[in-house]
């Protein structure tokens, strides 16, 4: 792997949403945060998410040393994708995150239901 050129950051979450921003790659951690999956595991559990942006995202997280890639040497080829140990420093903001969701969700439908 080729070195990354040094970036100066003016704030640190600058840095984390570099790493685990857009669209898709915080979901993909998110399920990666319950454990390994394979990339039809993925395509699955999110329907809306396009072959092409799933390995894109994949690759920049494998990059960015926030996951691992294993390739196992069989016919067909099987991929399996994991939190590398500089990704599983992720998993409490992960588990906070997925919390608030939960949150949300209910404090938006109860607000939603109590008008009615």
């Amino acid at each position: 792997m080729e070195k990354q050129p040094t970036h100066t950051y003016n704030n640190p979450a600058e840095a984390t949403l570099e790493v685990i921003g857009g669209k898709w790659k915080l979901l993909i951690l998110c399920y990666l945060n319950c454990g390994p999956m394979r990339t039809s595991e993925f395509r699955k559990e999110i329907p809306d998410l396009s072959q092409k942006v799933l390995t894109q995202s994949l690759r920049e997280l494998e990059e960015s040393g926030i996951i691992t890639r294993t390739v196992y040497n069989q016919v067909p080829p099987k991929v399996v994708y994991e939190l590398s140990e500089l990704g599983k420093s992720l998993q409490s903001i992960l588990d906070q995150l997925s919390e608030w969701g939960e949150y949300y969700i209910k404090a938006r439908n109860y607000r939603s239901n109590s008008c009615i």
